[in-house]
């Protein structure tokens, strides 16, 4: 019998003009951010809180996202290259950015913020931007899809993606379709909770959903992953680094779901 997968052949580029380019994944980035930025402002609205802390929130959490995404892929992922090419730490626009990092980077982002700009506990923050952060994971996933990068392990299912940019032909898991489908899945819960649930002012319960949610959801997902490196091979071969890194995080969120709000009141 044969099957017909799906042949993604998609350009990365969606223009060019000489040396300037304006690439899916750039657009998709950034389009997570505003539209996060526009949810995070009609949250304040329903709060009473000032607008005017919007924009610093917004530069420490694009700030420490995309400097933790391209420090965690230095060192979880690449270090032994990078060590011997530092002059290319910076380089971003050449690829490499890792989620866990950017999580790592938003947190001290927004701890920055909590202590120098909103003198509220650091989880106030937390809870509004797990919402739209849900929806940015969504779009940067679909980025990926369109770079025909973090590629899924070869399977013969039917809906299995060649990914022609590849070269190697053979039919994989789109592991960034279903992984941005869930986050997508992930934010409408979260918006449900947040404007029609009263755990809205259960501190830390939409930060930990998020959390165990988003993290739980990467963990299964990786099976279907190949190898992106790491560490996985200096702590056992049956788990990536993806996963190893997404374990802390899941607990983290049960932490927050599950411990009595109001010890919450103050971090």
């Amino acid at each position: 019998m044969i099957l017909n997968y799906i042949n993604w052949n998609a350009n990365p580029e969606i223009f060019s003009l000489g040396s300037i380019s304006l690439r899916w994944y750039g657009l998709l980035f950034a389009s997570g951010f505003l539209i996060g930025l526009y949810m995070v402002r009609k949250m304040y609205q329903a709060e009473g809180a000032p607008e005017k802390w919007l924009d610093s929130a917004f530069i420490h959490i694009v700030l420490g996202a995309v400097i933790g995404a391209r420090l965690g892929h230095v060192f979880f992922y690449d270090w032994d290259y990078y060590k011997e090419h530092l002059i290319e730490i910076p380089q971003t626009w050449h690829g490499g950015l890792a989620s866990h990092g950017g999580a790592f980077g938003i947190f001290i982002g927004l701890w920055l913020f909590s202590r120098n700009v909103s003198k509220k506990p650091m989880v106030w923050m937390l809870d509004k931007i797990a919402v739209p952060t849900a929806l940015a994971g969504f779009f940067i996933r679909m980025g990926n899809l369109m770079n025909s990068e973090i590629l899924g392990k070869p399977t013969d299912v039917s809906w299995a993606f060649i990914f022609v940019r590849e070269g190697d032909g053979l039919p994989r898991h789109p592991t960034q379709l279903y992984e941005s489908l869930a986050y997508l899945v992930i934010f409408f819960i979260l918006y449900f909770v947040y404007w029609k649930t009263e755990k809205r002012h259960q501190p830390g319960y939409l930060f930990g959903a998020f959390m165990m949610l988003v993290w739980g959801v990467r963990f299964i997902l990786e099976f279907t992953k190949e190898s992106q490196g790491g560490f996985e091979s200096a702590l056992g071969q049956s788990l990536s680094t993806g996963q190893w890194l997404s374990i802390p995080f899941v607990l983290i969120g049960a932490y927050f779901v599950f411990r009595p709000w109001d010890s919450l009141k103050k971090i």
